[in-house]
């Protein structure tokens, strides 16, 4: 279950940084409580995660879930560029996650 907490944490990561450019600097008040509730569930989830992850693990999991969601977040939704370099440095995380998740008891 923890593992499936800590996919959970990071969606929700990706949301309150999503939101946190659809708030635009919290001067819009649906996507600042979205955004803020947001951030409130993805650090819940994390810590129940947590209670049986390593810490390490399960943090660097979570950030890698969130800049990579973040990352194709902002091509797709925001039209930010896709160059080579990006979408290749976007795998390398990926590949870091898969890492740390293989190397980790179930």
């Amino acid at each position: 279950m923890a593992w499936v907490f800590l996919v959970i944490a990071g969606v929700f990561e990706i949301t309150w940084a999503v939101g946190l450019k659809l708030s635009e600097g919290f001067t819009k008040l649906w996507p600042s409580v979205l955004t803020i509730a947001a951030m409130i569930l993805s650090y819940v989830f994390l810590a129940q995660a947590v209670k049986s992850l390593p810490l390490g693990t399960a943090y660097a999991i979570w950030t890698g879930i969130g800049a990579v969601g973040v990352a194709v977040a902002g091509i797709v939704l925001f039209h930010e560029p896709a160059s080579v370099l990006r979408l290749v440095s976007i795998s390398l995380v990926v590949a870091g996650i898969i890492g740390l998740r293989l190397a980790t008891p179930a």
